[in-house]
């Protein structure tokens, strides 16, 4: 898709971008952030929260099993794995959260993360590790950054005899990168290192298939860009590591019908609660699953891409990964000139009606670069893009 055919809005693109009701007059342009359901997931989510209004004990103590196996099972036929090896959980953060507490942790053990990494999932294992008298090892990437082999010889450089699990994004947070998940894991393996991948952004936005990759844990959200309903999430766990899994929360699980205990029962039930955002899932996985995974990906891509271009243009700031697919998706991270970055995001939405992250990131050699990460879905035009680079001219001449 090229420049010009990202300006020639079909009738099939408008009706898309139609299902999403967003407020007229804004440019939302941080899906990544918060991503929005379209029209048939949240009316999904209605029969489902009606549902539980009219008749609580049919949903609470009938359905609501079957309803999360089949939520389960359409999960783990997205993201290439068995049911049996996925839990529900509300996001990718109480994912993380129930791995760092369940992965045994000795004084003096190291945990390594890249310098890329989302600031709560930092902020979670030095946490972790200062209780458990570990180390946290933050290893710097290379910047620009143009091969899979430097990524993961930087990896590789700072494990150490102590290391025990290394934790990386699929697609990073602050800088929007697609990092080479799978070389890694393979690295890390033959080293005996355990792997965590935090993959928020990766689920729908990449292709991903956990049997081949070969992690031990994966914690996704569903909220960013499947579009399902806010406070959806899952946890893989490979079969050698579920023993000892516990959710953060022990309540009545579930009890075991006909079959042996699983590592699964006790995150079935974690108390009385709305269930219809995980009931909904099946629903946003056929919304998607109806466009086209490659058409979905290739649009918001070529997105990102446009947006990488104009901005380049408007800074003379080059982005930080090759022109590439390999290295990024639907959202873009461009470095801007150094400014205060909350003071302009805050200015881009009160003067400008502009919904966009400028983050203030700090590598591991202790550099702040200042970012802009538009995020492009399929209610993102192309004028939503040139709106925001309109504005950043005005606010960067300032």
């Amino acid at each position: 898709m090229n420049e010009d055919e990202l300006h020639w809005q079909s009738p099939e693109w408008v009706q898309l971008a139609a299902q999403w009701r967003l407020e007229h007059g804004v440019t939302y342009l941080n899906h990544g952030s918060f991503g929005p359901a379209p029209q048939p997931v949240l009316a999904e989510r209605a029969e489902w929260f009606a549902r539980l209004e009219r008749q609580p004990m049919e949903v609470l103590t009938r359905q609501l099993v079957p309803g999360l196996e089949r939520a389960r099972q359409a999960l783990a036929g997205l993201v290439h794995c068995r049911p049996e090896d996925l839990v529900l959980v509300d996001n990718a953060t109480v994912a993380m959260n129930v791995v760092a507490g369940s992965v045994p942790l000795a004084p003096g053990d190291e945990v390594l993360l890249t310098d890329h990494e989302y600031g709560a999932v930092q902020r979670l294992w030095r946490r972790r590790c200062e209780r458990a008298g570990a180390r946290l090892v933050l290893c710097r990437l290379p910047l620009p950054l143009s091969g899979a082999e430097e990524v993961v010889e930087s990896v590789l450089a700072a494990v150490t005899p102590r290391t025990r699990l290394a934790v990386f994004s699929h697609v990073t947070s602050p800088t929007a990168v697609v990092l080479p998940v799978a070389q890694l894991c393979q690295a890390l393996r033959g080293r005996g290192v355990a792997t965590c991948i935090d993959g928020p952004h990766a689920v729908a936005m990449q292709t991903i298939d956990l049997c081949v990759l070969g992690c031990d844990y994966y914690c996704g959200s569903c909220h960013k860009w499947l579009c399902a309903p806010f406070g959806t999430g899952f946890l893989y766990v490979h079969p050698q590591r579920q023993g000892g899994m516990e959710p953060l929360v022990i309540s009545w699980g579930r009890t075991p019908e006909g079959r042996p205990p699983s590592w699964q029962d006790e995150f079935y039930w974690w108390g009385t609660r709305d269930p219809s955002a995980w009931l909904s899932i099946p629903a946003a996985i056929a919304f998607l699953a109806a466009v086209g995974w490659d058409r979905f990906r290739s649009r918001t891509h070529a997105l990102a891409r446009y947006a990488r271009s104009c901005i380049e243009r408007l800074t003379r700031l080059p982005a930080f990964v090759p022109d590439s697919e390999q290295w990024y998706g639907s959202m873009i991270a461009m470095p801007l000139p150094p400014l205060d970055a909350a003071a302009l995001q805050q200015a881009l939405w009160c003067e400008e009606q502009i919904e966009v992250p400028i983050i203030e990131w700090q590598a591991a050699d202790g550099t702040v670069h200042v970012l802009v990460r538009p995020s492009c879905h399929l209610y993102t035009t192309p004028e939503h893009i040139d709106r925001l680079c309109a504005a950043l001219a005005r606010h960067l001449r300032r």
